[in-house]
């Protein structure tokens, strides 16, 4: 299987103040390991042996806790990017990534098989793979149906409405770094637009279990207790 993924780590977390004023989002703490550790463990578990981390914000404190990965029984390296360049983009300054890799946000909880996702990619032949979860949206209110001519022709009262989301991990083949353009911001919205403009397959692997980003101090609170309430099915005996 492959031994390498890539950590998104640079963002700011201004959602996620005041939070993270002091510390950086990826090592906020759920009890007593920050998530980033989280997915690091998680990783090694999976059998990842290299995790490069892209980092920007607050990158030397990020640094200072992880070190080489040694801690862990893994290699750990950085990728510094001097702008904030969303989350493809970053993809360009690391110059040895494998055929196949992992990419995967750095502020996620989720008990996702890391190395089953990728095994699938690897065995579809996948040029993008979206591991995907289900959500429901609440809606306050009436909601009308009309046709061209503003006429009602339906009505649901507070409807419950089912989404399937990315959950920001991602299984990568490096083909599509071809798509990445040379200077500035470039996310998964924008590879996605480019590879459907192209008439290349997206692969979407959904998961039936636990996923949580912690991007808002309310999902970030719930989260806690959740870590600490099934912490084994996170970590493992640890």
């Amino acid at each position: 299987m492959s031994e390498r993924a890539v950590v998104l780590t640079g963002g700011r977390g201004t959602r996620l103040q005041p939070y993270t004023v002091v510390l950086p989002k990826p090592l906020m703490p759920l009890g007593d390991v920050p998530i980033l550790e989280v997915l690091i463990r998680q990783l090694a578990r999976y059998g990842f042996k290299r995790v490069t981390l892209a980092v920007n914000h607050q990158a030397d404190i990020i640094r200072a806790f992880f070190g080489d990965g040694g801690k862990w029984n893994l290699q750990i390296d950085y990728s510094f990017e001097s702008e904030p360049l969303s989350t493809i983009a970053p993809l360009r300054l690391i110059k040895d990534l494998p055929e196949d890799f992992l990419l995967l946000n750095g502020d996620v909880l989720t008990d996702l098989n890391f190395a089953k996702l990728y095994e699938e990619h690897v065995r579809a032949g996948q040029l993008f793979t979206i591991a995907a979860t289900s959500r429901q949206q609440h809606v306050d209110y009436g909601v009308l149906n009309i046709d061209s001519f503003a006429n009602l022709i339906g009505f649901s009262e507070k409807p419950v409405l089912n989404y399937l989301v990315s959950m920001g991990i991602y299984a990568v083949n490096r083909e599509v770094l071809s798509l990445i353009p040379s200077n500035g911001k470039y996310g998964v919205d924008d590879l996605i637009a480019n590879l459907l403009m192209i008439g290349k397959k997206i692969y979407v692997r959904p998961h039936e279990g636990y996923w949580l980003d912690i991007g808002r101090p309310d999902d970030y609170l719930q989260a806690a207790k959740e870590f600490e309430r099934h912490r084994e099915s996170f970590l493992g005996h640890d």
